[in-house]
């Protein structure tokens, strides 16, 4: 029996290693005034039917979708911030209702930096793509790879690992698409280029140009339901 104290302590410590190593997922509340906005807006207007939904953090919620694809059904709903956790969390009012054709999702970028691993993004995104499927079939889900900015390039490996552990993930499966919005957005150097807005972060009009012609080919314009 001696001999295996030692074995248990190192189980123990691998357990409690691993448990620290996961971050936390932030409190969804924030978000609430934001939600509730959504719902508002809904009350007085009428979606289109069977539409192109546009869901994540803020680069969802800054880009000006309905200008930039005017003969798409697109409804946005994007809300600055947000993590994978959070489109989860709030899956029945940013989603479900809305019954979409295809969602176009950009998450990650906010669980990057607040130090969750890529295999934590990677997990969040498998349940939400598993709730989709289960609700909407025939729906298609275009998740849009983590993109790199100059505000958090030292992030960038671990968001490259996250944007390869989807497309691996989604080859070959139905109503599963990865997009590499990421390629566009880097010099030939593999550096950022000077597309972005004051806070490094965030993209500027250029950068929501390649954007849009590198997400235009993904777009569905009738997806057999």
């Amino acid at each position: 029996m001696r001999r295996l104290v030692p074995v248990v302590g190192i189980v123990a410590a691998l357990f409690f290693c691993n448990a620290a190593a996961e971050v936390p997922d932030p409190d969804p509340g924030r978000f609430a005034e934001a939600i509730a906005a959504f719902a508002a807006w809904d009350s007085k207007n009428a979606a289109p039917d069977d539409p192109i939904l546009f869901v994540g953090s803020s680069s969802i919620r800054l880009w000006r979708t309905a200008v930039a694809f005017p003969d798409r059904p697109v409804v946005n709903r994007g809300f600055g911030g947000a993590e994978l956790s959070d489109v989860l969390h709030y899956y029945d009012q940013v989603i479900r209702p809305y019954a979409p054709s295809q969602v176009i999702l950009y998450a990650g970028d906010n669980d990057i930096a607040a130090g969750k691993s890529a295999a934590q993004v990677f997990e969040d995104f498998r349940q939400l793509a598993g709730k989709i499927a289960g609700d909407f079939p025939a729906a298609e889900l275009v998740f849009i790879s983590i993109k790199p900015s100059p505000a958090r390039w030292r992030d960038w490996p671990a968001m490259q690992e996250a944007n390869h552990l989807v497309a691996d993930y989604v080859q070959g499966k139905a109503r599963l698409r990865f997009a590499d919005l990421a390629t566009p957005l880097l010099d030939a150097d593999g550096r950022p280029k000077d597309v972005y807005a004051e806070d490094g972060l965030h993209l500027g009009d250029r950068g929501y140009d390649l954007w849009e012609a590198a997400l235009a080919p993904f777009l569905a314009q009738d997806i057999e339901r």
